[in-house]
């Protein structure tokens, strides 16, 4: 059988959840898709996934064989590309996921830059909060703000960020300026909902690390609607410099407690580790990094 075509198949499968559109994806029939999934698995003597009316689920072996057969298949790729001497032309479906807000401040005419200097490359990016696995749900690429857990994703920093405290000048007029951390807990503050401390704030001085429970009137997991609301009034943020630094500058809103921030966010680029890199991740993040230098 032809196993490397029976990987592609199956990968195709798996990616698009249906037999039907991962044969329309490879120009195939339907038939045909589910006879060569068939055969893999008569091939290797296990059963890769459940079939129902409704969906399709791996079963723990058909997952271990997907992500491995990921791999395999970009490996072949790439070794096709050696061969061609095409290892320094970028082509291909890139796709990164980027956090929205700073996707939206920071990143949108870098990524439009980088199209224009690798016009082969096609850029898939999903703008979320949400931290994804990137080999399960198939990213070539992740922007990620704080800390990063033990994985064996390879990291590359871009940078830093740091939150501080700030509202509109219509809030603080009406109800007053917090002079000290503790004081936060009287107003109402305006949360970020996926943050790692919950209700609590962290902040630190140049002497000293506090947590201040604090409650409001809202909570968000994006920090635009945070950013947008507290321009509104609505009360006290804390947010990255990059989401509030425009508003700032233009007296929208206005830093509260201007010695205290929270600790040094990290920014990198994160990719799955592989012996032989891609030449599209290969030259996204190295652009990436040269643009924020």
């Amino acid at each position: 059988m032809d196993l490397l075509g029976s990987m592609k198949t199956y990968v195709a499968v798996v990616d698009s959840g249906s037999f039907a559109t991962a044969a329309t994806r490879l120009n195939v029939s339907r038939a045909m898709v589910s006879k060569q999934v068939q055969k893999l698995e008569e091939h290797l003597g296990t059963r890769l996934m459940n079939r129902t009316t409704r969906r399709l689920s791996l079963t723990e072996t058909g997952r271990a064989f997907f992500e491995r057969s990921v791999q395999i298949l970009s490996d072949v790729n790439e070794a096709e590309q050696i061969a061609g001497q095409m290892t320094t032309l970028p082509r291909g479906v890139l796709r990164v996921t980027i956090p929205l807000s700073y996707g939206q401040h920071r990143l949108g005419s870098i990524l439009g830059a980088y199209t224009q200097a690798y016009p082969q490359v096609q850029l898939d990016i999903a703008l979320s909060d949400r931290k994804v696995d990137l080999v399960e749900e198939g990213f070539d690429v992740a922007i990620r703000i704080g800390a990063l857990p033990q994985s064996d994703l390879i990291a590359r920093k871009l940078g830093e960020a740091h939150s501080i405290v700030c509202a509109s000048p219509g809030y603080l007029a009406a109800h007053g300026t917090p002079q000290a951390p503790g004081d936060l807990s009287e107003h109402a503050c305006l949360s970020y909902s996926l943050s790692s401390s919950g209700h609590d704030w962290r902040l630190e001085s140049a002497s000293q690390q506090v947590t201040v429970p604090v409650n409001g009137p809202m909570r968000a997991d994006n920090g635009d609607i945070i950013r947008l609301a507290a321009v509104a009034g609505a009360g006290i943020a804390f947010q990255p410099h990059f989401i509030v630094g425009e508003d700032l500058a233009a007296g929208r809103l206005v830093q509260v407690l201007p010695d205290w921030r929270s600790a040094e966010m990290g920014i990198h680029a994160v990719y799955p580790s592989r012996k032989h890199l891609s030449a599209k991740v290969r030259t996204f993040v190295d652009f990436i990094v040269a643009a924020l230098a």
